[in-house]
């Protein structure tokens, strides 16, 4: 994984009721290290929409969980002097495995949802919105200057050196 990305799976605490799972906890240094959450936001999105590319440029951190339906979570690492400079690390967060993905905001990120039903997705990050100066930077979803040397560490695969495709089917 680019150096700052962690995944942690979420334990479901299953009986005749139902599930209970906790989604974050402050004592969980080996996902939030030093961060500290200070802003929790649910995003909603329809199928097949993809929510991208941004990076946070002023320290933000985003920690993602899907709680209703599933997303893959890219991460690009553009970082010159970065020893993943180029990679793309793909992630899969659904409501059936619960994980939550640490996202460090200096990499361009987003998501695209999969499936044919809507999803709802929590964020938390470590920074609060600043309305007058958001730490946000923005690029096309489709911009063809992002093409990866790498996905998941792996040079051959067949999507690398080529512009991003956030429609690639699996099975091609």
């Amino acid at each position: 994984m680019i150096d700052g990305i962690v995944i942690k799976d979420v334990k479901k605490f299953v009986d005749e009721r139902g599930f209970f799972s906790e989604l974050l906890r402050d004592d969980w240094k080996d996902l939030l290290s030093d961060d500290k959450l200070v802003q929790f936001n649910l995003s909603f999105s329809y199928p097949d929409i993809v929510r991208a590319w941004h990076r946070h440029l002023k320290g933000q951190v985003d920690y993602f969980i899907c709680i209703s339906g599933a997303i893959k979570v890219c991460a690009y690492d553009d970082r010159k002097n970065s020893e993943t400079s180029g990679e793309i690390d793909e992630i899969i967060l659904s409501e059936e495995d619960l994980k939550v993905a640490r996202i460090p905001g200096i990499l361009w990120h987003g998501y695209k949802v999969l499936g044919a039903k809507p999803i709802k997705m929590l964020y938390g990050v470590n920074k609060l919105y600043n309305y007058k100066d958001p730490d946000e930077e923005r690029r096309a979803w489709n911009d063809e200057l992002i093409i990866p040397k790498s996905i998941n560490g792996k040079a051959n695969d067949p999507r690398v050196g080529k512009p991003w495709d956030w429609y690639y089917l699996p099975n091609k």
